[in-house]
């Protein structure tokens, strides 16, 4: 027995189970993509063994992309679970064969309710197929499994295609990568969806000072704020014309033999990097590693006057965010 030449056939058995379903993307898929995008409730996705499988993961799918879902499991289902379902939910139903006697209860009772059933099945006149509205066909030539027994290439085509479902109503309900983080605020993925607003320094804790300011009062707000070691300077519009940086009163120490006279306009730097609120976290990131600087101030381009400050980034707080 080759075991690599037959794991390569159990792969391409799948991948051609997953090719043959392009032809199958027709009015009737549309019509499931319409009914799950209407839903005035929410869906509930259901199946035995490893049908259930591929049904809860394309229940955690939809919910996170913006349609509200929920794995009810047959077996429980006729032991009060069918409390789950509601006046305006649809049901979701995986079963190859379209016979599990599991189905029953929540078949008999989505009939006595009016509730829409779409079906995932391969066998399009079981008893699953003739009781629901949309039948979405799974149907494969052959299992990947040696013995042609155990659900493997069926399985992989019900997971693609609920996918495939899923992605069409993400794409008509104009599901965003904010309404995405919105949903996915852990892990990695929710620090990779992270913007700057989410982690800038706002308010009080701005270190702000006008172009008048003296060196003296400079120096104090560099040091009392929540972030230390820099200063925006605004003029009199409070847009933002200049900062100031440890940098900068270290160069200034260093030519000056008294450094606190003055201004705030006599030292800072003209021309500050910025960054919009509404950018992600990780651009700012990007800006910062790109010109060797650890302070961003933040703008909001929806605002009137763009050019006031509405926040500040620092490096830490990137690094606490573990935005990379």
């Amino acid at each position: 027995m080759n075991l690599v030449e037959e794991a390569k056939k159990v792969l391409a058995i799948e991948a051609q189970a997953v090719a043959a379903l392009g032809t199958r993307i027709d009015q009737s898929f549309l019509e499931a993509v319409e009914i799950l995008y209407s839903c005035p409730g929410k869906v509930i996705t259901t199946g035995i063994g490893k049908s259930g499988i591929i049904a809860r993961k394309l229940a955690s799918t939809l919910s996170s992309t913006g349609t509200p879902s929920v794995f009810l499991h047959p077996a429980e289902s006729s032991h009060g679970d069918l409390g789950v379902i509601s006046t305006g939910d649809v049901i979701v139903i995986f079963s190859y064969r379209g016979e599990a006697e599991e189905l029953s209860a929540i078949l008999n009772y989505a009939g006595r309710k009016g509730l829409k059933v779409i079906a995932f099945t391969g066998i399009q006149e079981s008893r699953l197929g003739r009781s629901a509205h949309v039948i979405l066909d799974c149907s494969i030539s052959i299992e990947a499994c040696p013995l042609n027994l155990a659900p493997t290439a069926s399985t992989t085509a019900a997971l693609a295609l609920g996918d495939a479902l899923a992605m069409a109503v993400l794409l008509k309900r104009g599901f965003k990568a904010d309404d995405f983080a919105e949903y996915h605020p852990g892990g990695s993925l929710g620090r990779k969806l992270l913007r700057v607003r989410d982690v800038m320094h706002v308010g009080g804790s701005l270190p702000l000072v006008q172009l008048g300011t003296p060196m003296v009062q400079v120096v104090s707000v560099m040091t009392a704020k929540e972030v230390r070691g820099t200063a925006g300077v605004i003029n009199d519009k409070n847009e933002l014309v200049g900062v100031i940086t440890d940098g900068d009163l270290r160069r200034r120490l260093e030519k000056s033999q008294n450094p606190l006279e003055g201004t705030a306009q006599d030292i800072m730097s003209l021309n500050p990097k910025s960054v919009d609120a509404e950018e992600m976290a990780e651009k700012a990131l990007f800006i910062m590693e790109e010109f060797s600087i650890q302070v961003l101030f933040v703008f909001d381009s929806k605002l009137q006057n763009a050019r006031c400050p509405v926040g500040l980034i620092h490096l830490q707080d990137l690094l606490k965010s573990k935005v990379r």
